[in-house]
């Protein structure tokens, strides 16, 4: 009865420490969140001053980056005056032998301007004086993104980025429009958006025909309200393959960064069995069971094992956890090895892991079920091992191949840029307005994985598909880079 009485007074204190913890403790994901974004600027500065102070003695102040030569530039000469320029001394001439410059950057506030279209009309003077029929002729009607709407690629692709690449809700747009004393109310952009996603959905398709190719992928999913939906929760699947940028791909040319954003009214694993059409490569993923669903081969996520543990390590307090601080020490070894490895090519990912991550995994196992049989089940840290146990299978995977990655933070990262910009809009109003969502989200996070610039990408694919047979191939962000 004793046992069972301090089971549970641990059990409780654990759950306090870690409630206070993500109450009041420093949040250790990389993101702001709205509260820190109000003292953003004067944090920032606070914290270059104290690193300023703390390593002036080591290492030289950082230096400013050059501002790009390819801006456009007014140059001012501040010379002296002619009379200046003799000698006080001899009143000889003074001769140049030199000039200092500085470099100012000037911000000009965005422009609108109308681009009005004329079309004359021509008809026979002869025709008409004969009394024969008269047929007037006259230019075709320019093509339009949006059929007799007034918005230019240039105007969508500035609503588009503003709301999904920064996270600028529909009713602050409305009021910088107004600013410039246009009347463009918020329904007239989110129609503006939904018909724009639908043009965008063959590109779309087709980037994710390209996703279901490769050899990996990562995915996860998170929470959205829909208004209109009947469930509490909605959810906004993530499909993601490369890395964040070109820059930091495997060495293999065969990889292409792709993310792509699939909406569900649900967390049923037929959502993603419906998305990847019967794939059978490798999905790095989490510990959510929906994915074994699937016909992939999946690939567990150590990043989720540690941050168990962490949980475990705060739970324990100032007395602090001997078993959590073993296991989180054993797993940075795994990732010290990854860091390593990082610039390998695939093959020597593969053998390094063979050598050096096996036999670490191998202890690491070994010390999880002595230690399953020591630690209480339903406290944090008896939990974040018996997760580890339970995905063990899926956890060592990762040594298969040198595609792999060791954890699915890839795919975290991918959606954090939804997670953020669901803070500022809070929720979807339908699901065909969160389906939108979906899409251009994917097609503006797989722009900025290829290192494309954002607004060009949009303004440029919405010009194209005005034209009455868009070339959807040389739209996809690898070929689009190469133009």
């Amino acid at each position: 009865m004793l046992s069972q009485v301090m089971s549970r007074y641990q059990y409780l204190e654990e759950q306090f420490r870690i409630a206070q913890h993500k109450q009041f403790g420093k949040s250790t994901e990389g993101h702001l969140g709205q509260g820190e974004l109000f003292n953003e600027p004067e944090e920032l500065v606070a914290e270059a001053e104290t690193a300023e102070e703390t390593i002036s003695y080591t290492r030289k102040k950082p230096t400013r980056k050059p501002l790009p030569k390819d801006l456009p530039r007014d140059v001012i000469v501040h010379d002296i005056s002619n009379e200046e320029k003799i000698c006080g001394c001899c009143s000889g001439e003074l001769h140049r032998i030199g000039e200092d410059k500085s470099e100012k950057l000037q911000f000009i506030p965005a422009q609108v301007k109308i681009i009005e279209h004329v079309r004359p009309k021509y008809a026979c003077r002869t025709c008409e004086k004969d009394g024969i029929s008269n047929t007037v002729k006259q230019a075709p009607v320019p093509h339009s993104v949006i059929p007799k709407g007034y918005a230019t690629p240039s105007l969508l692709a500035q609503v588009i980025t503003s709301k999904y690449q920064y996270g600028l809700p529909l009713y602050r747009q409305e009021a910088m429009f107004k600013q410039h004393g246009i009347e463009l109310s918020r329904q007239t952009m989110a129609d503006w958006i939904v018909r724009c996603a639908e043009l965008f959905k063959p590109l779309y398709d087709q980037l994710q025909q390209h996703l279901l190719q490769q050899s990996v992928i990562a995915a996860d999913e998170t929470t959205l309200k829909v208004v209109s939906s009947e469930k509490a929760n909605s959810y906004m699947w993530l499909y993601a393959r490369g890395a964040d940028s070109p820059a930091g791909n495997i060495p293999d040319t065969a990889i292409l960064n792709i993310v792509l954003y699939d909406y569900h009214n649900s967390r049923a694993g037929q959502c993603a069995v419906d998305f990847l059409r019967g794939y059978n490569g490798y999905l790095q993923v989490d510990g959510y069971q929906g994915y074994e669903q699937t016909q992939a081969t999946l690939i567990g996520c150590w990043a989720h094992a540690r941050r168990k543990f962490m949980e475990a390590k705060k739970g324990a307090g100032k007395k602090g956890s001997g078993k959590a601080d073993w296991a989180l020490n054993h797993i940075q070894k795994l990732y010290r090895i990854e860091t390593q490895l990082k610039d390998k090519t695939v093959e020597e990912r593969h053998l390094a892991r063979q050598e050096k991550s096996l036999p670490l995994l191998n202890q690491l196992h070994t010390w999880l079920t002595k230690s399953v049989q020591q630690v209480l089940p339903k406290t944090k840290l008896g939990e974040a091992i018996q997760y580890c146990l339970n995905q063990w299978e899926k956890l060592v995977r990762y040594t298969l191949d040198g595609l792999l990655n060791i954890d699915n933070n890839r795919a975290e990262r991918a959606i954090k840029p939804f997670v953020i910009g669901r803070k500022n809009w809070l929720f979807s109003q339908t699901a065909t307005g969160a389906n939108a969502s979906a899409v251009l989200y994917s097609i503006i996070e797989t722009a900025k994985a290829n290192d494309l610039n954002v607004f060009e990408y949009v303004m440029s694919c919405l010009d194209e598909f005005s034209k009455p047979a868009p070339n959807i191939e040389q739209l996809l962000p690898w070929h689009f880079a190469k133009r």
